[in-house]
């Protein structure tokens, strides 16, 4: 259920971390190596990108796959940044709202993505849709599973929660009323890298002080590249990573009644 990664660094081409290495995100599309859910993402790519002394991300989304799109190899040649979030999309429902389902969703600095889904989506969400206003919910660039997780990190983060206690109330909250959800997130502001491991693969690579890569898999076989652990919160910037274990609500001990 798709593929993402994001990245801060030097200025460089997008195509330099998503198109050149053996197992870039491009190839991911089609030859993804560690996904456990799905075989290929064809239902749509995205890629969000942070133009100097600019907060707010430019995006290139499409419906179709990303090897079909001709314009982005261009794209990805001469545009250049030092932080992205790109994703390739395996969708639940193939074609649904086209294009909007694409990652990165946006707002204001923050990009977003979502790879996994949500169990008995949309049923099972039902309760946690009246925590937003109507507003919030009318917004919904998609009707997804994604853009919904989406919306209700999105409150967070206006409501002046950092972006690792936005992302891990939210999994945790989605995971309460949907069990068995497969929740891997990942956020971005183009200084920071917030991410969550739950229910699919995620890694990193850092080399401090020049790139940060969090992604759902290695983009080729350096040893540098760390597995982490699921159930887990990854905040990273360009000189640190700090994994933090995220506590399932399935796991945890019933309440003791009142007496």
């Amino acid at each position: 259920m798709c593929r993402h990664l994001a990245c801060l660094g030097p200025s460089e081409p997008l195509g330099r971390i998503l198109v050149d290495p053996p197992h870039g995100l491009y190839r991911q599309s089609w030859a993804p190596r560690r996904q456990r859910y799905g075989t290929v993402n064809a239902d749509g790519f995205g890629v969000g990108w942070y133009a100097e002394d600019d907060p707010v991300p430019a995006r290139y989304r499409r419906a179709g796959p990303i090897w079909a799109d001709l314009s982005f190899a261009d794209l990805a040649r001469v545009v250049r940044s030092g932080a992205l979030l790109a994703a390739v999309r395996d969708a639940t429902l193939a074609g649904a709202d086209a294009e909007a389902a694409a990652a990165p969703f946006a707002q204001g600095p923050w990009l977003f993505s979502h790879n996994g889904a949500v169990a008995g989506w949309p049923s099972s969400l039902a309760v946690l849709a009246h925590t937003l206003p109507a507003a919030d919910l009318l917004a919904l660039e998609a009707r997804t599973d994604s853009a919904f997780v989406w919306a209700l990190v999105l409150a967070r983060l206006r409501g002046g929660d950092p972006g690792g206690q936005a992302l891990a109330d939210t999994v945790l909250e989605v995971a309460a009323a949907a069990p068995g959800s497969r929740l891997n997130l990942l956020l971005t502001d183009g200084a920071t890298i917030t991410a969550t491991a739950w229910g699919d693969s995620l890694w990193y690579r850092a080399d401090p002080g020049r790139r940060t890569v969090v992604a759902s898999e290695p983009y080729d076989d350096d040893p540098r590249w760390q597995e982490v652990p699921d159930r887990t919160l990854l905040t990273a910037n360009r000189t640190e990573v700090l994994l933090t274990p995220l506590k399932d609500p399935a796991s945890a001990p019933p309440e003791e009644p009142l007496t």
